[in-house]
C-alpha cells in the first residue's frame, strides 16, 4: 500500500469537494480546480476527508494511487491558501515590469522579453533601489504556477561564475572558481 496514498486528505472549512464521473472538482475562496481520475482509482468523501483507494493491485494502479492523493491534496491547499513563488533577477541592468498579464523582462539581451502570463496566475513585480528586482507569482494551481516560474527562469538561468540570472528567492547557486592569473 502506498504510504502517501493511504493518508486521507483533510478538507478545511470553506472548501467544497465533489466527484462527477471520474472528475474531482474542488471549490474554495481562491477559485475552482478540476482533475480527471484514472478508472483504477476509487475516491470517497467521508465527513471532512477524501479517501483514495485503488481497485486493483497492478503496477500502474499502485503508481497512480499516491499520485492521485497528492494531486487532490494540492488542489485543496491551492483553493484554500494558494501557492506563491518569488523569483529575483540578479545582474546589473536586469529589470522586470508588468502591464496586466504581460511581463516585460530586461535580462541582458539586446532586446526586451515580453512574456504572456496565463490568466489563472497573478503576477506582481517589485523594484527596490539597492536590491534585485523581484517577480511574485501567485495561483491556486500548483502545477501551473511552477511551470510559469520555470519558463521565466529558463530565459536566463543563473550562471555558475558570477551567479547572474533569474533565481528563486533563497536559492543557493554553487559558484565555480574562475581563471587564475599565470605566475
Amino acid at each position: 500500500m502506498s504510504r502517501i496514498g493511504k493518508q486521507p486528505v483533510i478538507i478545511p472549512a470553506g472548501v467544497d469537494v465533489s466527484i462527477n464521473d471520474k472528475q474531482v472538482i474542488v471549490k474554495g475562496k481562491n477559485g475552482e480546480l478540476t482533475q480527471s481520475i484514472d478508472s483504477n482509482i476509487e475516491i470517497k468523501i467521508e465527513e471532512n476527508q477524501v479517501i483514495v483507494n485503488r481497485l486493483e493491485d497492478s503496477k500502474e494502479s499502485r503508481a497512480k494511487h499516491g499520485l492521485t492523493r497528492a494531486l487532490i491534496n494540492n488542489m485543496v491547499i491551492g483553493v484554500s491558501e494558494g501557492y506563491k513563488i518569488v523569483q529575483e533577477l540578479v545582474g546589473v541592468g536586469y529589470r522586470a515590469t508588468n502591464q496586466g498579464q504581460v511581463l516585460d523582462l530586461s535580462l541582458g539581451h539586446s532586446h526586451h522579453i515580453y512574456f504572456q502570463i496565463p490568466i489563472e496566475v497573478k503576477v506582481v513585480t517589485e523594484s527596490v533601489k539597492g536590491k534585485a528586482p523581484v517577480v511574485i507569482l501567485t495561483s491556486a494551481d500548483k502545477q501551473l504556477v511552477g511551470q510559469v516560474a520555470a519558463k521565466i527562469r529558463s530565459m536566463r538561468k543563473p550562471e555558475p561564475y558570477k551567479g547572474k540570472g533569474v533565481r528563486f528567492l533563497g536559492e543557493v547557486i554553487r559558484k565555480k572558481a574562475g581563471k587564475t592569473a599565470a605566475s
